[in-house]
């Protein structure tokens, strides 16, 4: 299927060609027409698999059929998004497939001076991307009014619950009008999200699409048992390879992050770190030094890096693993998105064990260890969980270079999509 076959209007395709898409994802392929249709959607997605696209397009070209002549502009559609990187990256993706339309969107978020969000408010918009904080902050002082609403997206709703966002969220839900279309969008359904789902829907069609306990077909993944002292030597090992180009290493903690940042300028590395202490400058700097090349390592903490979306990355590095076993599947999904090929390594030490248990227990696989590097473990007893009978995975022997891990050959996986 083209975009073309799903009905887009000529000024969003051309936007959508220059950017070098040609063929939908499967929940663009799913949504799109449900959203050209008025109705409510609930998406079940992880990030990387077109998403936002998913919901920018038709969106673009519902305001663009319905407002053709805008000579007051009050806004119609609301974008809500847990972070400010991804509100930002959102904002991005709305100014490359509306290019060539007449539309007005902006992007607030906290953690900088509000006095330019404020003037572009002013001038009038047709689509506000935001965070929860800088929102209710704006509404507050009377600077914006969500009256003639008509669209409301709620994007990745299960981090909003993670980052104690959701009483937030029902505070502006509240403020919305009862009459609009709303789209939800979680890569989990906890319970509560599921409840705030139904309370907030109005007939929708359930779009899924890679269950959250899956990882992508086409990531390469391996694990590596090492003592925790020795996590640091073998970060730096693996580094050495040249066929890392760009690597997003993940921690658990700020302080953490901070620290392998130091290390790795030690090993003379290039590396910054992400997350909640730095601030909404350093941090995009930091992101976009690495989107760019100018450092090789970006090193992140969980709710820092969600909705970081980098062309091309090729490796994730599990400095430490996460304690909640879905982290990990949103971990490993900043690489092999939306078709492209990936690698995942994962450093697990003996405090880790059953944090690893788990991961392997929720995505029901067995991840290959790599046993030849210089750091070998001394503990003993590692993580074994039996796989499903699958005859269909190979392992190979060097999962770091990419050419080891398991390899699914399934019907369907060789499909080409674009990057989004």
């Amino acid at each position: 299927m083209t975009f073309n076959e799903l009905n887009i209007i000529s000024p969003i395709l051309k936007a959508l060609d220059a950017e070098g898409y040609k063929n939908p994802t499967p929940i663009q392929e799913q949504a799109i027409p449900i959203l050209l249709a008025g109705r409510d959607l609930l998406g079940c997605a992880q990030t990387g698999t077109g998403k936002t696209a998913a919901f920018a397009i038709p969106i673009l070209q519902l305001l663009d059929s319905r407002h053709a002549e805008r000579n007051h502009r009050h806004i119609k559609v609301l974008i809500l998004t847990p972070t400010r990187e991804l509100a930002i990256q959102i904002n991005e993706s709305f100014a490359a497939y509306g290019r060539n339309l007449r539309l007005k969107h902006t992007v607030i978020f906290g953690g900088v001076p509000q006095g330019a969000q404020v003037q572009t408010l002013q001038r009038g918009i047709d689509i506000l991307i935001a965070t929860p904080g800088r929102l209710l902050d704006l509404m507050s002082q009377g600077y914006i009014s969500l009256k003639d609403l008509e669209i409301f997206v709620l994007d990745e709703a299960d981090r909003m619950l993670d980052m104690g966002f959701i009483h937030d969220v029902k505070k502006v839900v509240a403020k919305l009008p009862s009459k609009r279309q709303t789209l939800f969008f979680s890569a989990t359904m906890p319970t509560e999200i599921q409840k705030l789902a139904n309370t907030i829907l109005v007939n929708p069609e359930k779009v899924e699409v890679t269950p959250a306990s899956t990882t992508a077909e086409t990531i390469t993944q391996s694990v590596y048992y090492v003592d925790k002292k020795d996590k640091r030597q073998l970060l730096e090992y693996i580094l050495k390879d040249p066929k890392i180009t760009m690597a997003l290493v993940f921690t658990r903690t700020k302080h953490g992050a901070d620290k392998v940042v130091k290390d790795l300028h030690k090993a003379n590395v290039t590396a910054e770190a992400i997350h909640g202490n730095k601030s909404q400058n350093a941090r995009q700097r930091a992101l976009s030094n690495f989107k760019e090349g100018r450092i090789r390592v970006l090193v992140a903490t969980d709710i820092a890096a969600r909705g970081i979306d980098v062309d091309s990355l090729s490796h994730v590095i599990n400095y430490e693993i996460p304690e909640v076993p879905e982290t990990y599947v949103h971990r490993i999904g900043r690489t092999g998105r939306a078709g492209a090929s990936g690698i995942a390594v994962s450093f697990c030490d003996e405090e880790e064990r059953q944090d690893f248990r788990n991961i392997l227990k929720l995505t029901a696989q067995q991840i290959p260890v790599i046993d030849n590097h210089p750091y070998p473990s001394s503990f003993s007893g590692k993580v074994i969980i039996n796989p499903p009978k699958n005859k269909d995975i190979v392992h190979r022997p060097n999962a770091v270079s990419g050419s080891g891990g398991p390899v699914r050959h399934r019907p369907g996986v060789g499909r080409s999509y674009n990057k989004r």
